[in-house]
């Protein structure tokens, strides 16, 4: 049966019952302390909604776009009038005049409490509230006048844009994500940083990585890497080494995407932490974490004792990054023809994809034929 709205199109596309939704939006809503309609009253609206005999309103349309990762446009929801009379005009401007150090400090502490949350638990309930930050951020930028606050403004949305494209792309939102990266580069450009539109253009590459156009990625990588040059800090040239090796390992370059991964641990400074690029994560375990995922693309052996090794020695506090590891187990130990190693680490796996609705994760696992089956 052809879908009737988009709001239905997402469900599908997501593998999610009728029932999954209702479950999720119940949870959710008491999770967030909203009041809804009982479950079974849910049922009989979710039919509507996605039929198309009713328009969703708030507090539903919040909850959705939390729990499928989507905005009111790809969800088919119209958006609000906007008021662009002068009077508004001269409100924001007289606004946006008022930025000050203090606000930017809090909008950055916002972004970074953001990061925790979304590496921790996943974007499930992060990546809508995130979208209402760039909101505020963009609209300030927007109707600034004073060139100081505008490069800083831009410093914050390029942030929070490249870590609301990774939640997107996390939720398998690849339009959302595209989009998302394209804002973070426009605003880096804003803010006169190469550092940042070198990691904003590198990132959105994997958007590209996950919708199959890899040889466009791996372009676009090395693309990153020049624009950072030689005079960028040496944790952002190893990281966007690290980056380059995982696109060329997707396009099956073995020797140049293994030559990234020693180029990138020659960059990698003793102590992997600069202040100036919090959203960096290359020291202790993630360099080799990185790694092995690109030796289990490239089908090595090798990656399951550098996939063995970085796991323990990843941070608790990392949960997406575990399950990825554990996603490249599964099929490291599937090339290897180890079934019941795979199935282990699939099924560990999933139960944490599940857990912070990794649905790029969850993708992947549904791609993973054990061996000995058909």
């Amino acid at each position: 049966m052809t879908p009737k709205t988009r709001l239905q199109v997402v469900r599908r596309q997501l593998d999610y019952s009728a029932d999954d939704v209702i479950r999720m939006l119940d949870r959710l809503a008491k999770r967030l302390d909203v009041s809804v309609m009982s479950p079974t009253s849910l049922k009989t609206k979710l039919s509507r909604w996605e039929n198309g005999h009713e328009s969703v309103s708030e507090p539903y349309r919040r909850l959705f776009r939390e729990i499928y990762g989507r905005t009111d446009e790809e969800l088919g929801f119209p958006s609000e009038p906007d008021d662009q009379d002068v009077a508004e005009l001269r409100a924001r401007i007289a606004v946006a005049r008022q930025v000050d150090p203090e606000l930017l400090e809090s909008f950055r502490l916002q972004v970074d409490h953001a990061r925790q949350i979304d590496r921790r638990f996943g974007g499930v309930t992060m990546l809508d509230r995130l979208r209402g930050d760039i909101d505020q951020v963009s609209n300030l930028l927007g109707h600034s006048t004073l060139s100081g606050h505008r490069e800083a403004l831009a410093g914050v949305l390029t942030e929070a844009s490249t870590l609301a494209g990774w939640e997107a792309l996390d939720r398998s939102a690849h339009g959302q994500a595209w989009e998302h990266y394209e804002r973070a580069k426009t605003a880096a450009r804003e803010a006169m940083s190469a550092p940042l539109l070198a990691h904003a253009t590198a990132e959105q590459a994997f958007v590209l990585i996950d919708i199959g156009e890899t040889e466009a990625a791996a372009q676009q990588l090395a693309v990153a890497r020049e624009m950072a040059g030689d005079a960028a800090p040496s944790l952002l040239r190893a990281w966007l080494a690290a980056a380059h090796g995982e696109g060329l390992s997707a396009v099956g370059q073995r020797d140049n995407a293994l030559r990234a991964f020693d180029q990138a641990d020659q960059l990698l400074p003793s102590e992997p932490v600069d202040p100036a690029l919090p959203f960096l994560f290359l020291g202790g375990s993630h360099l080799d974490r990185w790694r092995g995922n690109a030796l289990s693309k490239l089908g090595e052996a090798e990656a399951i004792d550098q996939l063995t090794d970085a796991l323990p020695r990843l941070p608790e506090a990392f949960t997406r990054a575990r399950t990825g590891i554990l996603v490249d187990l599964a099929f490291a130990y599937t090339a290897a023809g180890e079934r019941d190693a795979a199935l282990e680490h699939s099924r560990q796996a999933r139960h944490l994809a599940s857990q912070i609705k990794s649905d790029r994760q969850l993708r992947r696992l549904s791609g993973l034929i054990l061996p000995g089956s058909s």
